[in-house]
């Protein structure tokens, strides 16, 4: 939110943070390990390492 968007009165922004098409619903998807490139290899490996840190 820029400084001149502070004065405008509340409720009349029409610019939401997150567009309306670009909101999700929350539905699961489904991974198959089968069909995982390079770069989900790799972070996930990273996700692994990153829980490690945490959980030490």
């Amino acid at each position: 939110m820029g400084k001149d968007e502070h004065n405008k009165a509340k409720g009349k922004n029409s610019f939401a943070q997150t567009p309306k098409n670009q909101l999700t619903d929350h539905i699961d998807v489904e991974f198959s390990q089968a069909l995982a490139d390079e770069d989900d290899r790799e972070a996930q490996e990273r996700a692994r390492d990153a829980d490690k840190r945490v959980k030490d």
